[in-house]
């Protein structure tokens, strides 16, 4: 089957991060469920549904064009992979257990990729950066309306931007914005020379703090990270990939106060110089990992 494409012909290409350490962590084994909570474009299922003989997996996302990749990538597995289009705070497994978990947290590179979506500033595009479109709230929304406290707090808290203020009062002052490109130059000019040249683009931040707040990316993985371990069999395995301080945190401090687990990463495990190399998005990459006690355990 074609790879998915949007207007533009880009392709939703899904690379996997932390793939075989995904996998070891996962300790998949032959005739185990899974369930990988962000599919993305397929490319963690195509692994786990490879790694041992009858394998299944429920592969659920709020993204309409992932799912459709996903299908597309594992077409070969048939009834082997069940496809549930939800964001994995919302899912309700119902009796059904798993003898693993796996959510990989953040925008996948397609999402990034495809222009029509907005999540990067490299392209010209609507302010969308909505992961799951059938919902209202857009970046526009929230830059052209809410109010400049409102605005620094977000790229201050979500994009730990310490020129949250005076980013948000230009923002203000210049709206209404359209595009991903008018708002990253917006922001350029509101910030000193310095920073604006320095390691980073300036809008950086902003555009990370804005795509949180749109899709409640905190919110849903405290909710996913109290569920969860309830979905596990005893001794399955919970694995969790993020790419940021804010969402490492939590997922620390949840695996390691949950009743349900015990956390087999003292550290985080992150990519090799071998990977970051052919998939330089892999550079910030933290993987934890923990498993479901077994009763005498409790």
């Amino acid at each position: 089957m074609n790879p998915v494409t949007d207007s533009h012909g880009s392709s939703f290409v899904h690379i996997p991060v932390l793939g075989q350490e995904a996998i070891a962590g996962l300790a998949v084994h032959a005739d185990g469920r899974y369930l990988d909570a962000t599919v993305g474009g397929g490319g963690h299922s195509a692994l786990i549904l490879d790694a041992a003989p009858n394998v299944r997996v429920t592969a659920i996302d709020q993204d309409e064009q992932a799912i459709a990749a996903a299908q597309a990538k594992l077409a070969q597995f048939g009834d082997r992979v069940q496809f549930v289009r939800s964001n994995f705070a919302n899912y309700a497994p119902g009796a059904e257990t798993f003898d693993g978990v796996l959510a990989d947290l953040g925008v996948s590179s397609a999402q990034f990729d495809i222009p029509d979506r907005g999540f990067s500033f490299r392209h010209k595009a609507p302010l969308d950066m909505r992961m799951d479109q059938r919902q209202h709230l857009t970046a526009a929304d929230i830059i052209n309306t809410w109010s400049d406290k409102q605005l620094a707090d977000v790229f201050y808290t979500y994009g730990e931007e310490r020129l949250s203020r005076q980013i948000a009062r230009r923002i203000v002052e210049r709206r209404p914005f359209e595009t991903t490109t008018d708002l990253a130059e917006t922001i350029a000019h509101s910030v000193p020379r310095s920073y604006r040249y320095g390691r980073i683009h300036p809008a950086t931040r902003v555009f990370q703090a804005l795509r949180i707040a749109v899709n409640r990316e905190l919110e849903v993985l405290e909710t996913f990270l109290a569920q969860a371990p309830t979905w596990l069999n005893p001794g399955g395995r919970l694995a969790i990939i993020s790419f940021h301080s804010l969402e490492d945190r939590i997922v620390k401090h949840r695996l390691r106060e949950s009743e349900f687990l015990t956390v087999l990463t003292k550290k985080p495990i992150i990519p090799q110089d071998d990977e970051i190399e052919l998939n330089p998005r892999a550079r910030s990459a933290k993987l934890r990992v923990a498993e479901r006690l077994k009763p005498d355990q409790n």
